[in-house]
């Protein structure tokens, strides 16, 4: 059998990490806010929207420093 490289154990790590943080602080206490089913359903699929946010947020963070690398490299040495 394969093994796993140390990068994806890292990265699937961080997931699990940033999913667990998400579900604990943004979506229990939105579900917990309200008491009727639709709203509880409102809650979480805008609590979903959030976490679409902040996946997008992250990634076009990402695409940025992997572009503007040389530049920052250059500011690190």
């Amino acid at each position: 059998m394969a093994e796993i490289a140390p990068e994806y154990l890292l990265f699937g790590g961080a997931g699990i990490v940033s999913l667990l943080a998400f579900t604990v602080l943004i979506l229990v206490p939105a579900l917990a806010s309200y008491g009727r089913r639709w709203e509880k359903a409102t809650a979480a699929a805008l609590s979903f929207f959030v976490l679409a946010g902040l996946v997008l947020f992250g990634i076009a963070v990402g695409v940025v420093i992997v572009y503007f690398w040389p530049d920052i490299g250059g500011w690190l040495e």
